[in-house]
Formats: structure tokens, C-alpha cells, sequence
């Protein structure tokens, strides 16, 4: 990883740990942002027309995500991380998709990886707004927090049986 000169009123170290923080974020979005891009391409069923573009609509939310969370760290001194080895080696999401290509099969597989990014937020806010003193990081994923919760939700809602 490495740095540059960022005089922001946060000590290097600190930005170090929330970049490391940011990179694994960074990751998981990347590989959840494949993943909506494969449910995508390949859902099939009697309500493909309405999912594909559903897909299309999510992985254009994480889109969006990749590219402030990316710019965040070049904020912070440093530089992100852009390969795929890098993200899959970073990432707390499996590489897996559903055993069929019907829509409620990918949704159980992106609301998994939507509630595990949850999860990672949630911890990581008040480690950068307390340990890290960067409450700049903590309110910028809050954000993204409530984007994931969003997304989830509709995830939960739609693979809802009755």
C-alpha cells in the first residue's frame, strides 16, 4: 500500500488503518458488483424481463459506491487497489454464485453478501470515528451502510415466502 503526503488533520497511521478498512470495502463492493452484473446477464424465468433490469438498476447503485469508495482512499493519501486478484484476496465475499439461474437463486446469494457487508459497516464506523479519529470515514460509510440496507431490504422482500 502505498501513500502520499495528505496533511488532513489525521495521523498516518490512523489513515492507514481506515484505508486498510476502506480497501476490504472496496473489494467487497467490487465482487458484489460482479455478482449483480452475472444475475444480469443470466437470470432466466418467467420474470426475466423485470429482473434483468432490477440488476441492472443494483449493480448502477454499486457502481457508484466503487468509485467514492475508491476516491475516498486517494483522499486519505493513498492509493486503491484495482486488480481482481487483489480484490478477491481482500474481500469478505465468497466468489460463488446460485446452483440456477432463476432470479430468487441469485437474490439469496446477493442478500447473503448485502448482509455481510452490513455487518463489516456497522463494526467499522465506530472504529474510524473513535480508534482512528476520522469521523469523516465514519459518516462516509454510514452512508454507504444505509445503501446496503436498502438493497437488502428489496433483496428480503422480493425471495419472501409465503
Amino acid at each position: 500500500m502505498k501513500s502520499e503526503t495528505a496533511e488532513i488533520g489525521i495521523k498516518k497511521s490512523n489513515r492507514k488503518a481506515v484505508v486498510e478498512m476502506l480497501e476490504q470495502l472496496l473489494a467487497d463492493e467490487f465482487l458484489m458488483y460482479t455478482k449483480y452484473r452475472n444475475s444480469h446477464w443470466n437470470v432466466e424465468g418467467h420474470d426475466f424481463h423485470t429482473k434483468h433490469v432490477f440488476f441492472e438498476e443494483e449493480y448502477g447503485k454499486l457502481e457508484t459506491i466503487l468509485d467514492a469508495v475508491a476516491e475516498r482512499i486517494r483522499m486519505l493519501g493513498f492509493y486503491s487497489p484495482g486488480t481482481m486478484k487483489r480484490f478477491i484476496e481482500l474481500s469478505h465475499l465468497e466468489e460463488n454464485g446460485p446452483k440456477q439461474n432463476d432470479s430468487i437463486s441469485f437474490m439469496e446469494v446477493l442478500l447473503e453478501d448485502h448482509q455481510t457487508v452490513i455487518a463489516f459497516i456497522r463494526k467499522s464506523i465506530s472504529e474510524n470515528a473513535e480508534e482512528h479519529k476520522d469521523e469523516g470515514t465514519a459518516d462516509f460509510i454510514t452512508g454507504i451502510l444505509q445503501q446496503h440496507e436498502e438493497m437488502a431490504w428489496m433483496l428480503r422482500a422480493s425471495v419472501k415466502k409465503f
